[in-house]
């Protein structure tokens, strides 16, 4: 094998998940890769640094899929002078937010789009407008107006959080006891935006504080602050950059103090999934990075579903999954809703749908969401099966270490409930 045959071997992957994240159209990403690939030959003889290969063909991959989207842009007959600000930035998933903002002004009516492009992206006044329209003061204003109620109507993403929140409430010291009960009536279908694992929805201007509650006994031992503080882009994937403090948590990132690990998040929210892209934390005075590209460091701990192709928004009953009681049987690696349950907690009762997670992100490990109508968790529950990194905990299975922790069967094997995460949502 030649030396570039190597290294493209070697660093493959990376290439193909950035240009199948850019490029919503399996079939055209593909042929987006070959292009890809055979610039990358061609040139490979002026690459000088074949430490810089990965870099080096990423930034092909980048000048590719900017020809792919100008093509398309040429296609949808974009004026000439705008067509390169408003390419449409999609992922194999769906579009950003920013991404829909510009398709949505793509898809409008020239003239439409003419007068939204020269006052909000170009920043004209009203009265420059109409000198280089060559119409009255007049018309601009009206045909401003029409234009701005037009992009509302079609505009697919609701406004931002108001500023001005309320400081966030406080999170329980000790989890009251609650029930969760079986409910009549179907299991709704819901939006849940939340990012995996983390109960938090990227959106600037959100904040959220969750704990954790070890059972039996609900103390809380661990919990969060978490806050979406504005946009950010890794490898031309644009998302939400989210901030999160952990206190009282394990050293695990040797930050050098055990009660308190600063991280960042970048997450992007599409149409049909919510995923991330980048996590950073300090380990050993050094502050790490890790995107979606770096393969198994990022994907084991920050992945989820196939090439982090993230968690479906859209919460649903898809019949993979039979419960009855806490009995369960399905195929491994598994996610279904299995029922309508009330929750009541803190002297609340939300009406919920639960969200089982049969080892689709960790091995060994299952949980429960409960989600409201609003696609919030209002409870969390996690469960270990009973042999369950016994190297770490110790030689006790989890039954025995737990005896009077509720149960689950699932596929015959034992699963014992660990602890619960809520947010202050429900205080």
């Amino acid at each position: 094998m030649d030396e570039f045959s190597s290294l493209l071997s070697r660093y493959r992957r990376p290439v193909e998940r950035y240009v199948r994240f850019r490029i919503a159209s399996a079939a055209d990403a593909e042929d987006v890769l070959q292009e890809v690939y055979l610039t990358a030959y061609r040139r490979f003889g002026d690459l000088r640094d074949r430490q810089a290969f990965l870099a080096w063909v990423l930034a092909i991959a980048r000048s590719k899929c900017l020809d792919y989207f100008r093509a398309k842009a040429r296609q949808m007959e974009i004026p000439v002078e705008i067509r390169e600000e408003i390419l449409p930035v999609r992922t194999r998933h769906g579009r950003t937010p920013v991404a829909a903002v510009r398709e949505t002004l793509s898809s409008m009516a020239g003239r439409e789009k003419e007068i939204l492009w020269l006052y909000y992206f170009e920043n004209l006044p009203q009265a420059d407008i109409a000198k280089k329209l060559n119409i009255p003061l007049g018309t601009v204003k009206s045909r401003l107006h029409a234009a701005k109620e037009k992009f509302r109507s079609v505009y697919p993403y609701p406004p931002g959080i108001p500023k001005g929140e309320s400081e966030m409430p406080e999170l329980f010291e000790k989890l009251p006891d609650y029930t969760i009960t079986p409910a009549a009536g179907e299991v709704f279908e819901v939006r849940c935006e939340e990012m995996p694992g983390w109960m938090m929805v990227p959106r600037i201007g959100e904040k959220l504080k969750w704990g954790l509650y070890e059972q039996p006994g609900g103390v809380r031992t661990e919990w969060c602050e978490m806050e979406a503080i504005g946009r950010a882009e890794v490898h031309g994937i644009e998302g939400v950059e989210i901030r999160a403090v952990q206190y009282n948590t394990e050293n695990y990132y040797r930050t050098g103090a055990i009660d308190r690990a600063e991280r960042t998040f970048v997450v992007q929210l599409t149409d049909t999934h919510c995923r991330t892209l980048a996590e950073s934390h300090v380990e050993d005075s050094v502050r790490r990075v890790y995107t979606f590209l770096d393969g198994d460091p990022f994907l084991n701990n920050w992945g989820f579903g196939e090439d982090n192709c993230g968690r479906e928004v859209s919460v649903r009953r898809r019949g993979v999954l039979k419960r009855e009681g806490n009995i369960i049987t399905c195929e491994s690696d598994t996610m279904d809703a299995v029922g309508r349950y009330d929750v009541t907690i803190g002297g609340k009762t939300y009406d919920t749908i639960c969200l089982m997670d049969v080892e689709t992100f960790n091995d060994q490990i299952v949980s429960e969401a409960y989600i409201d109508a609003e696609g919030r968790t209002v409870l969390w529950r996690r469960f270990n099966k009973d042999d369950w990194a016994l190297k770490h905990f110790g030689p006790k299975k989890w039954s025995e270490r737990l005896p009077e922790n509720e149960r689950l069967i699932i596929n015959g094997e034992v699963y014992v409930h660990w602890y619960d995460c809520v947010t202050d949502r429900i205080r």
